[in-house]
């Protein structure tokens, strides 16, 4: 679809080109705009028409204006001129053709050029209905919206000079108009970068926008890369975050998302060693905003399709909820090896989800649902039995479902120490056990001796 038949679609009718046949045998010229057709207010555009050699004239009209728009004189010997616009405003917007005079007469117009002026005020949003990433092949729903009443909303495609689809609003009941655009099967042939305007019939080459603009993201099956937060993940407010994308392909390219897929960055890969490439995404002094479930994809320069996703990584934010748990160990902070231990996070204030975090451990915190005891809200995390890898600091957080990467403040650091076994150090339970060991040999031996004591007999009997 064209940027004409769009301008059509916004007035609400049919126009014929318009065409003044001068010289049958004259070719017809070409009109052509740079940078663009369709141009930002303010900015220059040039408007170029292109015939013979020997034209002597050239004559710009416009649609709706009976005489020229301008005409140019070829300063030099060529077959074309430009008509220069310094600053685009809605006066020049329209439909332009153009014509020549050689020694011949006058040729037919060119096809029409219709030139559009963007204004960047109240521009509409564009999103995907339900994620901007799509595996190859599949369809998704694009919204384009706005507070702002319009005819029309326009979806363009980077890459491409025309419009790509037009749809008319519909008023949602919070009072913001939309339009739906259905797209699919979607393939990864050529890059998706989308934008979309809004227009009224009364000034069908005013577009107000664009939007923000939009990719897609065609998800492939290529070997998925991994994701990590240098600073752990539970963080507190205006901690810096750094995530990394890393993987054992050399990927040309990393792209991160948060939550439905709303995709927030895309930085070139870098090699940290032969064979591998990684891209670090800063996202600055973390805010509640921050806590969510993050993936990253690889891609390469060349294509359009990107990897498999990452496997989700959940970043926390400590201290959003008002109040501080209390962490316990049972028995004592000092444990030998191979013992049971528990360690008792709890609240007086109501809490869904107790979390348990390790200090210098990459890995989620473990998670419990809370259980209601002794007039206050607990989790209980076994620890059983006791190594030397548990050995280490622990804090742990309430959440609620409602909000579930918000945290409590953390309770204060249990440092629990891990020793090794030693003779001395058995307790009763060990005793008892060994004890209850040793009665169960005893018993045994007595069975097998009074067993071949009266097989002993029955031989000695026999024999008489």
């Amino acid at each position: 679809m064209t940027p004409t038949l769009t301008a059509l679609l916004c007035l609400g009718l049919s126009l014929g080109t318009r065409t003044r046949v001068r010289a049958g045998t004259l070719p017809k010229p070409t009109l052509w705009a740079e940078p663009d057709s369709v141009i930002t207010l303010g900015r220059p555009v040039t408007i170029w028409c292109q015939g013979t050699l020997d034209a002597q004239e050239y004559r710009l009209d416009k649609e709706g204006i009976s005489e020229p728009w301008d005409t140019q004189t070829p300063l030099e010997p060529g077959n074309n001129v430009k008509f220069n616009i310094p600053h685009m405003t809605e006066h020049y917007a329209g439909r332009y053709h153009c014509s020549y005079h050689s020694p011949a007469g006058w040729s037919e117009s060119s096809d029409p050029l219709e030139l559009v002026v963007t204004v960047p005020y109240r521009k509409p949003t564009l999103s995907a209905l339900p994620s901007p990433v799509v595996m190859s092949g599949g369809n998704l729903t694009l919204q384009c919206g706005t507070w702002t009443k319009f005819d029309k909303f326009i979806l363009t495609k980077e890459g491409e000079h025309k419009v790509y689809r037009t749809e008319d609003p519909q008023q949602t009941s919070y009072g913001q108009f939309q339009a739906l655009f259905p797209l699919g099967p979607v393939t990864p042939s050529h890059r998706w970068m989308l934008r979309c305007y809004g227009c009224n019939r009364k000034t069908p080459q005013v577009w107000v926008g664009p939007s923000d603009p939009l990719e897609l993201f065609i998800q492939g099956v290529s070997r998925k890369p991994s994701l990590l937060s240098t600073q752990g993940p539970v963080l507190a407010p205006g901690q810096n975050l750094t995530l990394q994308c890393h993987s054992d392909v050399s990927y040309d390219r990393f792209a991160l998302s948060q939550e439905e897929g709303r995709v927030l960055a895309q930085h070139p890969g870098w090699q940290p060693q032969a064979g591998q490439s990684q891209a670090d995404f800063p996202l600055g002094p973390v805010s509640r905003s921050h806590g969510g479930q993050y993936r990253c994809y690889g891609g390469h320069n060349l294509s359009s399709m990107w990897s498999a996703p990452s496997d989700p990584l959940v970043i926390l934010i400590a201290g959003q909820l008002n109040d501080t748990p209390s962490l316990l160990v049972q028995l004592s902070p000092t444990v030998a090896s191979g013992q049971d231990v528990i360690l008792l996070c709890q609240s007086q204030i109501w809490m869904d989800t107790f979390l348990l975090t390790k200090e210098g451990a990459a890995d989620p915190p473990l998670h419990l649902r809370s259980k209601y005891r002794a007039g206050k809200f607990q989790a209980e995390f076994s620890m059983s039995p006791a190594t030397s890898a548990h050995g280490a600091t622990y804090r742990c957080y309430g959440s609620l479902s409602t909000s579930p990467y918000l945290l409590s403040l953390p309770s204060d650091p249990l440092e629990l120490v891990v020793s090794a076994p030693h003779p001395q150090d058995y307790t009763v339970e060990n005793l008892v056990r060994m004890g209850l060991a040793g009665l169960i040999l005893v018993v045994l031996g007595i069975l097998l001796f009074e067993d071949w004591h009266s097989r002993r007999r029955h031989q000695d009997a026999a024999g008489r």
